[in-house]
Parts: structure tokens; C-alpha cells; sequence
């Protein structure tokens, strides 16, 4: 429904948790099923737009077509963003692309099973103080927008951001800044009555101070859908609220009975202690055998449309499935309920890159793969929020063969970049800070089987491949999935540790959580239901530790701790520090020191403002003469200092010119010997290096006194005349 150009446009502010925000809509977005401008005090304004599709529907869609789009635009913060040839705004950056992710997983399950109504909703960023993230706004606004729209959404639902500060304090709607240098950074949704998703990551924060943050964050929840509802009751006296006919395409179960009187419990024994393709194998099974019964029975002719019967036969599995949890604790692969399939693992299977591991568990195997680059090898990101660099990226691949598939590789997608980024959300807290390791960080895994959470499975992975490329980790981490499934009449529910790709189906909460022997360090919560008491999230924690135990102990048992050596093909980096009134001393004249030590050693020279000068080289001999070059330039002459100086020129047979730190120096035939001697050349020969003495210094005129280590005569010394060389 079109909002009329002729209405008032409806605006209300809201203060929670001691800040105010505020809605509008009938301003712009007039043609839109539903639209809301959110913004605060500050300048962050988000544009959210809903719409919801009634007509020309794909009717056979097997899937809710919802689509999310977060969109960052450059002119929010004031920036003419992009390349220098193109400075339209190119495809979604990973972190909005992570938004949208983020905004959909606690929509979707809002409306009903089976809907097919095309249903998109576009959060635009138009204006940005560029010191805080607006993704739990997209979710608010994504929100109201749809209970505009009339659609059967059954929200409202919210989204907050919060960190816990070192100083044990709350902040809500944190800036980046405070997310950095947080200890805890904890992004929630959910609705009135229960959280529905967590992101979450964070070091030395126990579990109970978890599940306390928890409540808290639910309570501003509860807080900005209240806000919601006020503002919605406003919204349809002044708008009203359309009436639109949903469309579903939900299988005919009136034949249900007859599957379930087919597929009996002891029929179904046979899907139980099967590998995942023999499962799949006897599933395609049953959908035959109950088309072969529905017409031998006359229950269906030939004409009739059976495509029916593989979701029918979907739901009597799962039916089945989930009775034999909830009442007999009985799992298809006959594993206990806290029990973590086979754990094993290998280190140092490839040869040339500097780090790799094989981590499995069951048949989901991680191949993850560590590089170590130069400083300058840093990731830059450009965006809305302004220029940012990574040191640690961490990249995850799903090709198709992963699942004994063929299909087309294209680009990366969202569940590529969003396992990925959990990944390395888990691990940053334990690397190694840069003035202690000041190597960039690359690790890609690559998921060559997979039989469920292999997110998991990549995180564990990463850690050992860290660890075989010599990174000292602070600690080891590991992750595992946690699945757990809910009877609404009677209220029983199981934790199940581990859950494998043949229980995905079954879940009504997916949990994610990554931990040290002592932390947790991440965590991805996702849920089906309305329902999630807090009592289910500390018996989650308990099974989940003990899962977490057991798979660290099978990690550290084939690589106990961080490698001792660096790999023999990784680049090997050093530190030296400058002061910043000798860094131009160092770069010389249009960079010519710097030059020449990269093309002579083959090394990398990076300085920084400060003075912190870093060398990657591909050696480590070529490094330490850069180290040794880098020494000589900061030199600084003192009486007493014996060296070695090279001879590079002879004038006249009277004066030598020798060299040393890149300087140039005159000496006097009189100081070369103790006796008299004709010629230079009697002494010193060009190009040789002679070891030489400094009798005088004159730091302000930059002149200094040589004389040739030799032995002298012992003679009665009258006068002693000041005598001084001159540099060239």
C-alpha cells in the first residue's frame, strides 16, 4: 500500500538504555509496502524498505524467497569512496554482505512455513558519524518495516550491539573503538519473549558472565520492541495496515496418515548407523516405496501428481527422528547425546606453504593452510566506516565436491564469507600481538569433506596449521556445533553435541561456540523457536565445554604447542628500531639506502613514522646484513672505536679515502705507519680493509681523527699539534 504524499509524515523517539532513537516513515520510500527512517541524536540516520509480493509468485518454490541487502553508501561519512577510475559503489563489502546475513537469520524464521510471497527488504546507511555500526539497526528497522507491510510476520523482533569494556562496564551502541578494545562484543536478537540470535566473540570472559551480558542485552530487546509496538499502534491510525493474502505452497498432507501408517518406527531402523550417502541412499528409497504403496493401495492413480511424496516422507523421517531423541536419547549414527564423532588430525601434509593442517572429525574434513606475509601484506579495507587494515584474514571455501556434488564455482557467497568471518572472530583473540609477531596472517580453508559443521571444523583446523607455521598463539582454540530439539506440549528438549549433516534438518536451535581450555573466544546462535529459556543456555555451556575438552585434547595431542622454527620457505622478519630524527638519515637521499639494501639482500624495508623499522627478507642472511646496514647509517663515532674501514681511493700517494657506515673519510699517509714511508700504497692497498682506530671526534663539524692500528715506537713526545681529516 502507497503511503499518500498529501499525509503528515508520523515521527516518535524512544530513550533506552539512557540513549534516544528515533522512527519515521511517510517522509520518503512512498511507494514502499513498508518503510521507516531510524536515527538517533548523533547523525546515524538508516533507511529500511519492506516490501511484500502478492502477485506473479513463483508457485512452485520449494524455499521463503526472502531477500536481505545492506547497503553502505561513501556519501554517509563524506567520502567519494571507490577507485580512482570508478567511484560508484562496486559490489557489497564482506562486512555488509555480513549484515545482510545477520539482519535475515532472525527474520526468516518469523513467518510462516511454506510462504512463497517474494519478500525483500533493503537497509540503506545515509548518514554515518562513521563511529559505530548500524547492523543491529537493520535488523530493528527490517522489523518494523515488515509489520507495516501487513505480511504474516510475527514480530516485532530486535536487534542490539553491546561490549563489556575492560573495566567491566556495559555500553550500548558502542563506537568502533570501544568494540576493538572490548572484552566482550555481543551482537543480539530476538523477540519480546526470547532470544532468537547471538553473535558474539570475546576473550577472558567465563561463562556465567556470559549468560549474565546475556540478560541484559535481552532486556534492551524487550525494550526496542516495545518501542515498536508503540510505534506501530500510531502508524495504523494514521496509515492503516493493509490486508494482504499470503500464499504457501505446502505439501497436500491429507495423505500423511497413510506415510506414517507405511514408514513405520521398525522401517525406519534402517536409516539408523548409515554413513551420510547411504542414508541419502535409503531415503531416495522410501520415496519410491511409498509411491509404489500409494498405488498399489488405489490411494493415487498414475495421472496423479505424486511430487508430494518426498516431503511427506521428509516429515515422517523427521517425525520419527526427533521422537527417538526426545524419548530414547537414540541418534541416527548411535552416538550419545553429549558424545563428539572421531576426532584426527595431521600436521605438515604440504610441503612448501608455511603452515597446514588436516583437522577431521567424522567425515568433515578442514584442510587449513597458514601463511606468514611482510607488514606491507596487510589486508586495507575501504569503506562507509573509513579505512581500516587487517593483520589476521581468514578465509573459508566450500567447493561442491565438498558434499559429492557438481555444480558451477562462481564467486564466494554468503555462507562462505559468514562461516569465514566466525572463524576468524574465534581465533583473533588469541594471536599474538604485532610488537611480538609482527608477520600478517593469512589462513584459508579449504572444506575437502563435509558431513556437518565444518565451520567447526575450519576453526580447529586453523589452529593446529597456526601452530605447525610457528605463530605463538596465546592459547589453542577449538569449536564444535551444538544442536538442540524441543517438544511444545511437553516440554522436553535434548542438547546434542556435535551435530552431523543428517540431524541439520532436525534442530531448533543451532549453537556455535568456540573456546580456549580456560575462555570462550566466539559464539553463533541461531533458533527456530519462541522459546529459549536461559536454563537451556547454561546446560548448553556445561555439554558444551566437556565436547570442547575432548576435541582439544586430541588437537594438542599432534601438535602440543607452536612450532620452535620458522618454516624454510616463509619470509623471515626483523626489528630495529630508528629515532625519528635518523629516518632520513636511513632512507637517504630519494630513498637510495632503502634501494639498495632491497635490491642487494632481497629484502623488504618498511619504516614507520615512529621509527619502527621492520626487514622481511627471504633469508635470514640476507636480513641480517640489511640489520648490519641499517647499524652502519645509525652509527655514531666515538674515540676509542676500532673498526674495520675499506680502502676506496688513494690521492697522490698521500692521502687515503676509506669508507665506513656509507661515509667517506680522509686519512694522512702519517697515520697509516710509525716509521716514515714514501707512498700509501706502501701500506694500504685499494679496496682493503684495514683496521682503523678513532683518536678525534668532532660531532658538530662531523669530522673525526683515524689512525691505523699498528704498533708504535716508544719517543719522547715534545708537542702535540691538533690535527684533524676532513669528511668527503
Amino acid at each position: 500500500m502507497a503511503i499518500s504524499e498529501k499525509k503528515t509524515p508520523l515521527k516518535k523517539s524512544y530513550a533506552i538504555d539512557g540513549k534516544e532513537i528515533s522512527f519515521e516513515t511517510g517522509k520518503i520510500g512512498l511507494l514502499c509496502s513498508g518503510s521507516v527512517t531510524m536515527s538517533d541524536s548523533d547523525g546515524n540516520v538508516v533507511f529500511t524498505s519492506a516490501g511484500f509480493k502478492t502477485e506473479g509468485l513463483n508457485e512452485q518454490a520449494g524455499f521463503f524467497p526472502l531477500v536481505v541487502d545492506f547497503q553502505e553508501k561513501f556519501y554517509a561519512s563524506g567520502q567519494i569512496g571507490g577507485n580512482r577510475f570508478q567511484r560508484r559503489e562496486g559490489r557489497p563489502s564482506d562486512g555488509a554482505t555480513l549484515t545482510a546475513r545477520m539482519i535475515d537469520r532472525p527474520i526468516r524464521p518469523m513467518f510462516p512455513k511454506g510462504i512463497i510471497n517474494d519478500t525483500q527488504i533493503i537497509v540503506t546507511v545515509l548518514s554515518s558519524t562513521t563511529e559505530k555500526d548500524l547492523w543491529a539497526w537493520g535488523i530493528t528497522s527490517a522489523s518494523l518495516g515488515l509489520l507495516m507491510t501487513g505480511a504474516p510476520f510475527e514480530g516485532p523482533i530486535a536487534g542490539v550491539n553491546i561490549v563489556l569494556t575492560n573495566e567491566w562496564k556495559y555500553i550500548s551502541e558502542p563506537s568502533t573503538t570501544e568494540q576493538e578494545n572490548a572484552k566482550l562484543n555481543l551482537t543480539v536478537a530476538g523477540t519480546i519473549d526470547a532470544i532468537t540470535m547471538v553473535e558474539a566473540g570475546w576473550q577472558e570472559v567465563s561463562d556465567e558472565e556470559m549468560l549474565e551480558w546475556l540478560e541484559y542485552a535481552f532486556g534492551l530487546i524487550k525494550a526496542l520492541c516495545e518501542a515498536q509496538l508503540d510505534f506501530i499502534k500510531d502508524y495504523k491510525e494514521a496509515f492503516g495496515i493493509p490486508v494482504v493474502e499470503a500464499s504457501f505452497n505446502n505439501p497436500d498432507e491429507s495423505l500423511f496418515e497413510k506415510v506414517q501408517d507405511f514408514l513405520t518406527f521398525e522401517k525406519l531402523e534402517s536409516l539408523y548407523n548409515k554413513s551420510k550417502q547411504e542414508f541419502q541412499n535409503v531415503l531416495d528409497g522410501f520415496d519410491v516405496e511409498v509411491k509404489e504403496y500409494l498405488l498399489s493401495e488405489w490411494i493415487v492413480s498414475e495421472e496423479d501428481d505424486t511430487s508430494f511424496v518426498g516431503t511427506l516422507v521428509y516429515k515422517r523421517v523427521k517425525e520419527v527422528m526427533r521422537k527417538n531423541l526426545l524419548e530414547k536419547s537414540m541418534r541416527l549414527d548411535g552416538r550419545a547425546t553429549d558424545e563428539v564423532r572421531e576426532v584426527t588430525g595431521e600436521v605438515g601434509l604440504l610441503p612448501r606453504p608455511h603452515g597446514s593442517a588436516l583437522f577431521q572429525r567424522g567425515i568433515t574434513q578442514a584442510l587449513s593452510i597458514a601463511t606468514l606475509g611482510w607488514p606491507d601484506a596487510e589486508m586495507t579495507i575501504d569503506g562507509m566506516m573509513g579505512a581500516s587494515v587487517k593483520r589476521y584474514i581468514h578465509h573459508y571455501n566450500f567447493p561442491p565436491y565438498s558434499v559429492g556434488e557438481v555444480r558451477m564455482m562462481r564467486w564466494v557467497g554468503r555462507r562462505e564469507i559468514g562461516h569465514g568471518a566466525l572463524a576468524e572472530r574465534a581465533l583473533v583473540p588469541v594471536l599474538p600481538d604485532e610488537e611480538d609477531f609482527p608477520y600478517v596472517m593469512r589462513v584459508v580453508s579449504e572444506i575437502t569433506t563435509c558431513n556437518g559443521s565444518s565451520s567447526m571444523a575450519s576453526v580447529c583446523g586453523s589452529t593446529m596449521s597456526l601452530m605447525h607455521a610457528w605463530v605463538p598463539i596465546k592459547a589453542p582454540v577449538a569449536g564444535v556445533a551444538m544442536g538442540m530439539i524441543y517438544d511444545a506440549d511437553s516440554g522436553n528438549y535434548k542438547i546434542l553435541s556435535d551435530i552431523q549433516a543428517q540431524e541439520d534438518f532436525l534442530w531448533d536451535m543451532d549453537f556455535k561456540l568456540t573456546r580456549t581450555p580456560k575462555w570462550v573466544t566466539a559464539m553463533q546462535l541461531d533458533v527456530k523457536i519462541k522459546w529459549l529459556k536461559m536454563d537451556v543456555f547454561r546446560e548448553t555451556f556445561v555439554q558444551w565445554k566437556e565436547a570442547i575438552d575432548y576435541i582439544l585434547g586430541k588437537m594438542l595431542a599432534v601438535i602440543p604447542e607452536s612450532n620452535k622454527e620458522l618454516s624454510p620457505y616463509a619470509p623471515l622478519i626483523m626489528n630495529i628500531a630508528v629515532p625519528e630524527d635518523k629516518i632520513r638519515e636511513v632512507i637517504g637521499k630519494g630513498w637510495e639506502n632503502v634501494q639498495r639494501m632491497e635490491k642487494e639482500y632481497w629484502v623488504k624495508v618498511s619504516i614507520a613514522e615512529d621509527g619502527n623499522t621492520t626487514i622481511t627478507a627471504d633469508s635470514q642472511e640476507g636480513g641480517q646484513k640489511a640489520i648490519a646496514d641499517i647499524k652502519q647509517l645509525l652509527w655514531v663515532p666515538e674515540v676509542g672505536y676500532i673498526g674495520k674501514w675499506k680502502i676506496v681511493k688513494i690521492i697522490d700517494g698521500t692521502w687515503a679515502i676509506v669508507e665506513f657506515a656509507w661515509k667517506s673519510w680522509m686519512i694522512h699517509i702519517s697515520k697509516l705507519a710509525a716509521e716514515r714511508v714514501n707512498k700509501v700504497e706502501d701500506i694500504v692497498k685499494l679496496w682493503e680493509e684495514v683496521e682503523f682506530s678513532i683518536i678525534q671526534v668532532d660531532i658538530m663539524k662531523w669530522r673525526i681523527g683515524l689512525k691505523r692500528k699498528f704498533e708504535e715506537k716508544k719517543v719522547e713526545v715534545k708537542k702535540v699539534e691538533k690535527e684533524w681529516t676532513d669528511t668527503k
